[in-house]
């Protein structure tokens, strides 16, 4: 006799009828408690620009706003996070991260690795990877537990990420020159 959300992801007509696929895992289900839950969402004045979930354990969410004066995260939050808080309990405990969206894939990046501190992101457009330079001990925070906040934050961008400290992206930088340099001087090749 329980009421039980969740996302209808798929209709597949079978010979005995209809068969309807019912998510609670899916990451658009996250989307659409967050539509519901949030007045400022379903008015398209914040908008949701990807989700990332692991489910049962913790999801991030890149929201932005089209007026200056809506903060999207805030909206997002409700006051005393009451909104969030909601969205919590319905998912059963699921920790969810609100990150503010930009344009600016380095920008991005480093707020999609939160709460873990970056020192500078480097980021190939073409490859769609990025290098993100931390502090040593912001290394296990920005990887998370058996790699959860590193795989949330490559789904939430779609950008593929290498977390290193300053010494191992100068030794890569170092093998990768000593090996061009070793190319050039072959007979042919500039």
């Amino acid at each position: 006799g329980d009421n039980v959300r969740g996302y209808i992801f798929e209709v597949l007509k079978s010979t005995r009828g209809p068969q309807v696929l019912l998510s609670r895992t899916h990451p658009e289900f996250l989307r659409k408690l967050f539509t519901i839950e949030v007045p400022e969402i379903s008015e398209d004045i914040v908008q949701i620009h990807s989700v990332a979930r692991e489910p049962g354990e913790r999801a991030k969410i890149a929201v932005s706003s089209n007026d200056e004066r809506v903060d999207p995260v805030g909206a997002c939050v409700g006051i005393k996070g009451s909104r969030v808080q909601a969205i919590v309990r319905e998912l059963s405990g699921e920790r969810i991260d609100i990150v503010p969206w930009i344009d600016e894939p380095q920008i991005f990046i480093s707020r999609a690795l939160s709460p873990a501190a970056t020192l500078r992101v480097i980021v190939d457009e073409r490859r769609r990877h990025a290098s993100v330079i931390v502090d040593e001990d912001q290394v296990s925070l920005a990887i998370g537990k058996s790699g959860q906040n590193s795989r949330l934050a490559v789904q939430l961008t779609g950008f593929g990420l290498d977390i290193l400290t300053e010494d191992e992206y100068q030794a890569r930088r170092k093998r990768v020159e000593e090996s061009q340099e070793e190319l050039r001087k072959l007979n042919g090749v500039s």
